[in-house]
């Protein structure tokens, strides 16, 4: 194992009830009816990207609509607003990073292991996240933030992942991803990356077949997970245990 990449949205942090909000606000903005449930909201995440799922909800409600050339411009304008209350919601620390993530990126970064950013989510919404957390300089632990401006197709496709591999200069097998949800790992997995899966409140009914280990989270010395972790020498997952996880399963993945 000689790189570690890393999903966001639901796998660094729980941020996607703060985006659901952050969606439902805009709504009220711009007046429109609209209003996503928890349990819309977990069914409209099977669409990767937040313009895209926006087009996919109105392709549902008003399919009329959704085809008239406007549209386009219009989701454009509403997802900007969407941005702008998420970035008010997660900034200033109100949105924690998920146990475990904090201090395992600290020990890569000790350990210089390079780590790279692979996610679907727009710039602006991985800064208002991670400028807190780990400063306004966190771009620096990373070799690459590859993100929704990167390429084209999003995941379930491979190319985020594969655009993370070209900039680390790493085999697939050599790497490590961290998702939290099916997309996720279809597209790591795609990429030929082994995969820790953490799923979150919105994912957890998702099919995990081809993880290389599902947790939790991370778990911390004061956040420990209930019960030993096989390959750990504790009840949180440290570089170590990574080692372990991933070098015993690099014959299955090859």
């Amino acid at each position: 194992m000689s790189a570690l990449i890393f999903d966001v949205d639901g796998t660094l942090a729980d941020t996607e009830t703060a985006h659901r909000a952050a969606f439902n606000a805009a709504f009220i903005e711009v007046g429109l009816d609209w209003y996503w449930s928890e349990s819309l909201y977990t069914s409209l995440l099977d669409v990767a990207g937040g313009k895209e799922r926006l087009q996919h909800y109105w392709n549902m409600v008003d399919p009329k609509k959704a085809r008239e050339s406007t549209v386009k411009t219009t989701i454009d304008a509403l997802h900007a607003i969407k941005t702008r209350h998420y970035e008010a919601m997660v900034g200033g620390g109100k949105l924690s990073l998920r146990p475990g993530i904090l201090r395992l990126i600290r020990e890569a970064h000790a350990a210089q292991m390079p780590m790279a950013i692979a996610t679907t989510t727009t710039p602006a919404n991985i800064d208002a996240l991670l400028r807190t957390s780990l400063g306004s300089d966190w771009r620096r632990l990373f070799v690459t933030v590859c993100d929704a401006s990167t390429v084209k197709n999003k995941k379930p496709a491979p190319d985020v992942y594969l655009a993370a591999l070209e900039a680390l200069a790493q085999r697939a097998t050599d790497c490590l991803a961290f998702e939290d949800s099916e997309n996720g790992l279809r597209a790591a997995r795609a990429a030929g990356i082994p995969t820790l899966i953490m799923p979150s409140a919105y994912t957890g009914r998702h099919q995990f077949n081809d993880a290389l280990l599902v947790l939790p989270h991370l778990g911390d010395p004061d956040q420990p997970m209930r019960q030993h972790i096989p390959g750990a020498d504790q009840r949180w997952v440290d570089l170590a245990a990574l080692r372990r996880w991933h070098d015993g399963t690099l014959f299955e993945a090859a």
